[in-house]
Parts: C-alpha cells; structure tokens; sequence
C-alpha cells in the first residue's frame, strides 16, 4: 500500500479504517456484543457466553498480530498507544481499568458500547460519549487558559513515580527471554495463550451452538487485526524510498510535500494502531474544537463515527432502532458519574475493554493484562455491590 503522496496515502489510511468501523458497528450491533454483559451475564447468572465471545476476540486478535508481526507484515515497536514502552506503568493500567469498570456498569456500557447505543437511537449514550469525550480531551490537552491538563492537576505527581522502568519492552516475550532477540518467544508465547484461549472458548458447547456469539468475536478480532495491518503498511514514495505516514510527516515534509498535500495538526495519529474508544472520543472533541478542519481529521474521528454509522445502518435495517431517554433522575446520575469514571479511568489505562483489552492484550503487553483484569475486576465487584444493596432495599 504505497502512495504516490501523502494526501492519497492519507485518504486510504483514514477511509479503510473508517469502512472497517462501519462493519464492526453493524455487527456488533447485531449480535449484541458487549463486554459488559458479557461480565453481567458471568457474575449474574453464570452465563458465560458472551464473555467467552469476548476472549474469542482476544484470541483472534493474538494469534493474527502474533502470526503477522513473524511474517514482518506489521511493526509494533512503535505504537500509538506506546503498548510495549519499557515504563510500565502498572499503577495507572490498575487504577485506571478498576475506575472503567466501575464507570461502565453505572453508565450500562463500554465505550464501543455506547457508540453502538447512539447509533441505535440511545440518547443517554450521547451524554455518556460527551462526558468521556471532554475528559479524555482535558486529560492530554491544556486546561482554557493554563497549561495544566486535569492529568498533571490529579495525577502526575503521586502516580507517575509509581511506573516501573524494564530493562526490555513489556511484552511477556521480551521478558521471558531478556536481553535477547524477543522474536521466538513472542511467536511462541503468542500462540500458547491464543490457543489456550481457543481451547476454553470451544469446550462449552453453548458457546460453540451460538452464532451471534461466536460471530461477534470473530468480527472484533478480525478488525483489530485489519487496522494493525492497514497503519502498519500505508507508505509514502518519496525519492525512492517508502516512509510511514507518521515518519513522512514529522521528518520529511519540508522535503518531500506535494503542493496540494495538507500537513496533518499532529502526526502521532498517524502511527501504527488499532481500534480502541476512549482517546478517539477526545479525538472528536478536538475535532470539533478545532473547527472540523482537515488538517485535525483523524483515524480516532473515524473509528468513533464508523461505529455509530454501522450501528445505526443495522437498527434501521432490523427495525431495533428506538429513542431512550433516562428513565428517572436516578439513571440520569448513574450515567453521569460512570461517564466520568470511564473518561478518566480509560486516559489513565491507556484504553479500554477493546482498546486495552482485545487491542492491547493482541501486543502481549503485560500492562494490557492488567487493566484487563482490573477492568473486570471493577465491573464484578459495581455488579455484586448493586445486587446486594439492591436486596437490602428489598
């Protein structure tokens, strides 16, 4: 996928993935995906068939990256998210995946959750996705009239001491051979867990007699994969060499811009990545505060808007789409503070149940792990915390 200039490059890169969010959108929509259930339906009533789509997922994702990063077909040394840093940063991947978690129940649903409500005519999922999206904004950008964003106002100073510098990257194949060369091990290592995985999914023959189930992890896994190859491949030719996207624009614009070619706001949206939910939604509210110009359109706006397409383009073809509002002022503050805790908790994780959890997790990157544990970890406990207050009350 080699362009002749940047904006051709640029067209491909953001509406390849844009087609692929649209398909996600729909799918996951019609087959009820949804990693909050999943973990409501396992705490609840002992129904683990949509977690089991969910790690179906997951192993999907880790078996495809693992597969392709051995071929050289996809290069995650340097991504966006950082994934495999060297700095683990264990702290925030636990706090920040417990505060998801919680934040999730109280507002029923992830990220990729409430794009796919939105589309399906949920309006209270548009105040969930506005919460989300000016925190995560606010979280990596400067307060109006400071130059503190609200991460360094409430946790720069007693969290970041707590990361952990390695010696390697965090990826559980450079830690298990050290100082040598991680290739082997990550092939390995990948498809031992993915395999693993595959093999709990498919023990349990309700999961295996379910098709929406076994189709929606399918679909996820499958567009993690396709996004991790499209911006790990889309180059541009510039005097006989081909240079990612992100390099062409912080190191050879002045050399090599074609005239009609527009220089991108901030080139980091332009590195090697996948799907996840949370940083696009502040994405989107830079977008806007930019004033829709072309040059701060990115992969974040249209993952976010592909979903809601997809999403909606299946409810008005199932006939499933119906305006919600909240159904009391009760709903109204649940939703509000697990908007909050979601946009915090998932800046602070670096992603959330498919941007840490399935995206993430597909790197082998131990501080993926963690959120996703603590991200489940959070969901369980808000779920047996709300059933037993809710037998009191009874």
């Amino acid at each position: 996928m080699v362009y002749q200039s940047f904006a051709q490059a640029q067209s491909f890169f953001l509406w390849s993935v844009f087609g692929i969010a649209v398909v996600m959108g729909a799918l996951v929509n019609k087959t009820n995906f949804c990693t909050m259930g999943a973990v409501s339906d396992w705490v609840n009533m002992g129904d683990t068939g949509r977690l089991r789509s969910w790690m179906f997922a997951i192993a999907v994702a880790m078996l495809g990256v693992t597969i392709l990063e051995a071929s050289g077909l996809i290069n995650l040394t340097s991504t966006f998210p950082p994934y495999r840093a060297s700095q683990l940063v264990w702290a925030q991947n636990l706090l920040g995946g417990l505060m998801f978690g919680v934040g999730m129940t109280l507002a029923s649903g992830c990220g990729n959750k409430a794009l796919i409500r939105i589309g399906g005519g949920n309006l209270k999922s548009v105040m969930v996705v506005a919460i989300i999206g000016l925190i995560a904004y606010f979280m990596a950008n400067p307060l109006p009239g400071t130059d503190q964003t609200l991460y360094t106002i409430l946790f720069y100073d007693w969290i970041s001491p707590l990361s952990v510098t390695l010696k390697t990257s965090q990826d559980l194949g450079a830690i298990v051979v050290g100082s040598g060369t991680p290739a082997n091990a990550r092939l390995a290592v990948g498809i031992i867990l993915g395999l693993a995985l595959l093999a709990y999914v498919f023990i349990s023959a309700d999961f295996r007699g379910s098709l929406d189930n076994i189709l929606g992890g399918l679909v996820v896994g499958l567009a993690v994969i396709a996004v991790w190859y499209i911006t790990s491949n889309v180059m541009v030719s510039a005097d006989g060499q081909n240079f990612p996207l992100q390099n062409f624009v912080a190191e050879q614009w002045d050399m090599y811009a074609a005239p009609g070619d527009l220089k991108p706001a901030d080139s980091r949206p332009l590195s090697v990545q996948s799907l996840t939910f949370i940083n696009p939604m502040g994405q989107t509210v830079g977008y806007a505060i930019d004033g829709f110009k072309a040059t701060a359109l990115n992969i974040g706006v249209m993952v976010l808007t592909g979903v809601i397409l997809g999403s909606l383009l299946w409810s008005l073809i199932s006939r499933s789409f119906r305006i919600e509002w909240f159904a009391s002022v009760k709903d109204f503050v649940n939703h509000f503070v697990g908007a909050i805790l979601m946009g915090f908790g998932g800046v602070l994780a670096m992603g959330c149940t498919i941007g840490q959890g399935v995206t993430g997790v597909s790197t082998l990157a131990v501080g993926s792990i963690i959120t996703l544990i603590a991200i489940i970890a959070g969901t369980a406990a808000t779920m047996k915390y709300q059933y037993w207050r809710m037998m009191n009350e009874a």
